[in-house]
């Protein structure tokens, strides 16, 4: 059974979240406070946190920032009541593995839920042990990873594509191979969201992330790796 935090303040939301994720058999907690959230967040382990991004005494950005620089991986998906791009990005660039958007249908809520939670054993890499992709130096066992010696806070989702790419050196990849494999989505999924993240690894990976060497743009098709 998948233990699940939810980070929401609003009392008809965390009722309907509740009763929502324990229909489908998941185990809930609910926290409505920023601060005890975070504190929550520190000495338990969950394998996801639904985060609001308005919350009294810390907000959703904050705890997301603070949690990875703190080196926890538990995937999190940002729950928003903005739909502007830039609150989106902002919650990947502070290691958000996903975001949805209020008002969100609780099917879809549901499908993101289950695409983050699953984990395919055939997409693990061959070898163990670290892997380096220009300036970045992954470990893809442990999830930790560091650039230019220094440790950088990347989300479970980020290595799960570092991940796909490795495995797919020299290939085409297309947006929607990426949803698949690594979100677990269907095609009908924006493909906004892939873009996003390649941007963030751009900035770990590359020397010059408006010049790329590693991750390439195949336009009008997707990416291609070059490790």
């Amino acid at each position: 059974m998948a233990h699940i935090l939810v980070v929401e303040d609003e009392p008809e939301m965390q009722r309907g979240l509740r009763d929502n994720l324990e229909f489908e058999g998941y185990s809930v907690l609910v926290i409505g406070d920023g601060k005890k959230a975070l504190e929550m967040i520190r000495s338990k382990k969950f394998d996801l946190i639904l985060l609001d991004v308005m919350l009294p005494g810390i907000s959703g950005f904050d705890i997301c920032k603070t949690v990875r620089m703190e080196g926890m991986t538990s995937p999190i998906i940002m729950l928003t009541a903005k739909g502007e791009e830039v609150d989106k990005i902002l919650g990947l660039e502070f290691g958000a593995d996903d975001y949805i958007t209020k008002p969100f249908s609780l099917r879809e809520l549901i499908a993101r839920i289950k695409a983050v939670l699953r984990r395919t054993p055939a997409e693990k890499p061959a070898s163990k042990g670290k892997i380096i992709v220009g300036l970045l130096e992954a470990d893809l066992e442990s999830y930790t990873a560091t650039k230019k010696g220094k440790p950088v806070a990347l989300t479970s989702k980020d290595f799960d594509i570092i991940r796909y790419f490795w495995n797919h050196q020299q290939q085409v990849i297309s947006r929607d191979d990426l949803l698949k494999h690594v979100w677990g989505y269907d095609e009908s999924i924006s493909s906004r969201t892939v873009d996003n993240f390649i941007v963030k690894l751009r900035k770990n990976i590359e020397k010059d992330p408006s010049s790329p060497k590693h991750i390439i743009t195949i336009h009008g098709t997707g990416y291609k790796f070059i490790p």
